[in-house]
């Protein structure tokens, strides 16, 4: 794994290797370390006192990510377990899909893709549609796009990869790097490497 440019870097490091995710995922979101510095910059006044440290009690609603609920214990049966939003009461379907992630607010998203990556099983075939910025990564010989998704205080990302419906080529069909984009499409998971990563199959996005 390649070290971290920047902090901000590495704590999205941190929190996709708790999910499970590993190195790709990181590859995929230092892509963007330039729009995550800035982005860090700007939050770093609303996130420390006085004395120069961290508080994140601010967060909105007053919740944190990982506070409700586990991944899944082997042979868990899922009509047993709720997912985040029902933990919540969040209504996330939308205009015809599952989870549409572009209703909620940027605490509120993390949070749902945060279980999403911690309990795949939970999500898996439903119709979702995400916003944030595109990532691109080519990594032995193979193509691997993604929506990054930041939390409130851009410290943290989680990722979510996707592949097109249809013939599209690379650079000349998709977004540029780290521009803001709608992705949609049926998700699914797959093991590499050990590890078990999110993809949107059969997908159909939109720059601004």
């Amino acid at each position: 794994m390649k070290p971290k440019i920047i902090a901000a870097a590495a704590a999205a490091a941190v929190m996709l290797s708790s999910c499970g995710d590993s190195s790709k995922m990181d590859k995929l979101i230092e892509q963007q370390t330039s729009s995550v510095k800035a982005a860090e910059e700007s939050s770093a006044a609303d996130t420390s006192t006085t004395d120069g440290s961290y508080d994140d009690s601010g967060t909105e609603n007053g919740w944190y990510v990982g506070d409700d609920y586990s991944p899944l214990e082997s042979g868990e049966e899922l009509s047993s377990v709720k997912s985040f939003a029902e933990l919540k009461g969040i209504e996330a379907a939308n205009d015809g899909f599952d989870i549409d992630l572009t209703i909620l607010d940027a605490t509120m998203t993390y949070a749902q893709v945060f279980d999403m990556v911690y309990n795949p099983d939970l999500y898996k075939g439903k119709l979702v549609r995400a916003e944030g910025s595109f990532s691109h990564l080519e990594e032995n010989g193979k193509d691997y796009y993604a929506v990054i998704i930041a939390d409130a205080t851009a410290c943290c990302a989680q990722g979510i990869e996707f592949v097109l419906d249809g013939d599209f080529s690379y650079p000349e069909d998709y977004p540029e790097e780290g521009e803001e984009f709608t992705v949609w499409g049926t998700l699914t998971s797959y093991e590499e490497g050990g590890y078990t990563y999110l993809q949107l199959q059969n997908a159909e996005m939109k720059t601004a």
